[in-house]
């Protein structure tokens, strides 16, 4: 920036802020703060502004303001510039951020690559000064950033919020139900219309929750609440929670995720809870938040259901059906993809993939998707984007058996001769310090962003020349839950659906591992190899 960006300290109550005309008179973005609590604005009349926050009894406990600004700025920038430190803020975890999600845009604007390219020395300008802590690649590599409230929705995202608010106001005993492909938004608008809600002075007083299906999920989410003015941790709930009172509105994030009464591991439990509530034993805990709400919004792609626990897409209607009668249920669906860089052509190109309803070999400009010959390269690889890019796993279907989990001293996967381990731990795995020599099941990153997925495509399934067809090998299956009490073409489409979630993870790139002969010879036809990183 040829103007040299400046950062003005002062204290909040002073009577004067000095005679500096951009303080009269000129687009900036201000900070204010009290060590424990910040919150981001812009203005063109930084003065006036100061002088109406004042006024305001939320604003008074702020000791401290911040004013950046340079002869290059404008509104459109400011504006732009707000909205990037409100949700980088939100997720550095230095301040609890007190803005409203309302602001929150992705415009764009005159010479706007130019402005993108300089923010960045906006924001070290910010840790010189003790005003932010961490990095831009730490804060977007994290979970908490990628779950803030005060994401940048898509058109159609912030479209559906918009309509589901407006369908609450309108009549709040009305079922909603959100379908969405992976990387489509669906827990970032969840969240997004948590904290809508939670800042609606009508809606003051009301129980809202999310609930969470997934314990590592659901944990990150309560560490971030704690950082969000009107948001808690006490918002983010897990199914059992929802017994224990009745909810005005109840968001279900992965509503595919909630467990029938088949295969699980705590039976008695989910038992007492069908008893609490009046339910017959085979309930369900779709059936605890039908039972304990009548808003219940529900989060829900049918292609992600991995085992006979899942609710599935027929379930899953008459069950709504049932409980509400007549009342007629809202359907909205997310179709951009927020994720994966390659777009829905990508997803879609996977779907066929994994269904055999392409001939094509297809590239993505902005997506690396590659198959890879041998299992060192894939290795050195992994590495090698892991070193450039961060956050770059190995992940596989459970195609070995999990001998780690009663003997840490052994490992669990053995490919050309190279021995891998079974992710340690389940719970933000993907963070952990052993992420990068382990390999993830499902359960381990279903949910969570990669930068780079390396796929292991296991045994467990093949390709039949004659049929012409993906099949399913049980015998090289290993989840007993996850086949228990499943029929054959129920479990061929639980394999199906694991990959497909485990090929939908990658942001940048995704690459693939084969181990089985057929399904290499088939996939190779459609995919390039990549070369060898040493190449």
């Amino acid at each position: 920036m040829k103007n040299k960006l400046r950062i003005q300290d002062k204290e909040f109550h002073e009577n004067s802020y000095g005679t500096d005309r951009h303080l009269e008179n000129w687009p900036l973005i201000y900070i204010l703060e009290n060590e424990k609590q910040a919150y981001v604005g812009q203005s063109n009349r930084a003065i006036r502004r100061m002088a109406e926050h004042k006024s305001v009894k939320e604003k008074r406990p702020f000791r401290k303001v911040h004013f950046i600004y340079s002869e290059e700025f404008n509104q459109s920038v400011t504006l732009d510039y707000e909205s990037k430190l409100i949700q980088l803020m939100a997720a550095d975890e230095h301040y609890i951020l007190t803005n409203g999600n309302d602001g929150i845009a992705d415009n764009n604007y005159y010479n706007k690559a130019y402005y993108d390219e300089y923010f960045p020395e906006v924001w070290e300008a910010l840790r010189k000064k003790k005003i932010a802590v961490h990095t831009i690649d730490e804060i977007v590599n994290s979970d908490l950033f990628k779950y803030s409230p005060y994401k940048e929705l898509n058109e159609g995202q912030r479209t559906a919020v918009e309509e589901i608010l407006e369908s609450i106001e309108l009549d709040e005993k009305k079922p909603i139900l959100v379908n969405g492909m992976p990387g489509s938004g669906k827990t970032i608008v969840a969240v997004f219309l948590l904290k809508s809600l939670k800042d609606k002075t009508e809606y003051r007083g009301k129980q809202i929750g999310l609930v969470i299906p997934q314990t590592s999920l659901r944990r990150t989410l309560k560490n971030l609440f704690k950082h969000i003015h009107g948001l808690s941790a006490g918002d983010v709930i897990g199914p059992s929670d929802t017994v224990k009172k009745k909810y005005d509105i109840l968001l279900v994030d992965e509503a595919h995720r909630l467990h029938q009464r088949k295969n699980i591991p705590n039976m008695g439990a989910h038992d007492a809870n069908n008893k609490r509530l009046g339910l017959p034993k085979d309930g369900t805990e779709l059936d605890w938040v039908l039972e304990q709400t009548d808003c219940p919004i529900l989060f829900y792609d049918q292609k992600q259901v991995i085992g006979p626990s899942g609710i599935g897409h027929d379930l899953m209607v008459e069950k709504i059906f049932k409980k509400f009668e007549k009342r007629m249920a809202a359907y909205y669906t997310l179709y951009s993809q927020m994720r994966v860089q390659g777009g829905n052509d990508y997803i879609d190109y996977v779907s066929s993939l994994l269904n055999c309803r392409t001939e094509e070999k297809k590239t993505f400009d902005s997506y690396e998707f590659h198959i890879v010959d041998q299992f060192q390269s894939f290795q050195e690889l992994l590495l090698e984007k892991e070193e450039s890019d961060g956050l770059s796993r190995m992940v596989a279907g459970y195609a070995w058996p999990w001998v780690s989990k009663k003997d840490k001293s052994k490992k669990d996967i053995c490919i050309e001769g190279i021995y891998r381990r079974w992710n340690s731990r389940t719970e933000n795995w993907v963070h952990s310090n052993t992420a990068l020599d382990e390999v993830g099941c499902i359960h381990s990153i279903q949910g969570y962003d990669l930068n780079y997925a390396f796929v292991i495509l296991g045994n467990d399934i093949s390709y039949d020349n004659d049929l012409k067809k993906i099949v399913i090998k049980k015998d090289s299956y290993f989840d007993r839950n996850g086949k228990a009490t499943a029929t054959e073409k129920e479990l061929a489409e639980y394999i199906k659906n694991i990959y497909y979630v485990l090929l939908t993870r990658g942001i940048k790139g995704t690459f693939l591992y084969v181990c089985d002969t057929a399904l290499k010879e088939y996939l190779s036809c459609l995919l390039y190899t990549s070369p060898s990183p040493r190449d």
